[in-house]
């Protein structure tokens, strides 16, 4: 599944008030390059539950797996893989 096609444009509507893909690299970080804060990462992770119906634990909410488009892409195929398995 291509997690990156529903979370960058969230990302980018809701963070940087914008719909240009280029405006954020998926590597870049979210965390240190003030795109989102604590609050924000609250938000994006109840999204990420809602749109994919999973539930994410606290001890999951690390800059680890929220940091940057990529890592959330990986943080939910593993995610995703566990719910299958």
């Amino acid at each position: 599944m291509e997690f990156k096609k529903t979370i960058k444009p969230f990302i980018l509507g809701n963070y940087l008030f914008t719909e240009d893909a280029g405006a954020l690299a998926d590597d870049a970080s979210l965390i240190r390059g003030g795109v989102v804060d604590s609050t924000g990462i609250l938000e994006l992770v109840e999204f990420l539950e809602t749109t994919y119906g999973i539930r994410v634990e606290a001890a999951e909410m690390i800059p680890g797996n929220f940091d940057s488009i990529d890592m959330i892409s990986a943080f939910l195929a593993r995610k995703m893989a566990a719910c299958v398995a």
